[in-house]
């Protein structure tokens, strides 16, 4: 019980640092503003750079974070077993 409490308490900090940490990083080391341009925006050539909807975004970054580990790993394994799928 006393981890439950101890893993509680942690996420409650995270979220806390997250807010107020992280709002301190985007201002004063990254200077962040909602008013600049990005590149899609200022280099539009149609094929390159192209404006689109943060959800587009998030999809294309997701899946390139992720890779195919996850879901290749497994893959392997269940046809050929633990052993491949750890050196792969």
């Amino acid at each position: 019980m006393n981890s439950i409490i101890l893993a509680i308490f942690i996420f409650f900090l995270y979220i806390i640092a997250y807010n107020t940490y992280g709002k301190f990083i985007a201002k004063r080391l990254f200077k962040l503003d909602n008013t600049n341009k990005t590149p899609a925006v200022e280099q539009e050539d149609g094929i390159d750079y192209v404006p689109t909807r943060k959800e587009i975004i998030f999809g294309h970054h997701f899946t390139s974070i992720a890779g195919l580990g996850p879901i290749v790993g497994p893959a392997i394994a269940i046809i050929w077993g633990w052993i491949p799928a750890l050196l792969w």
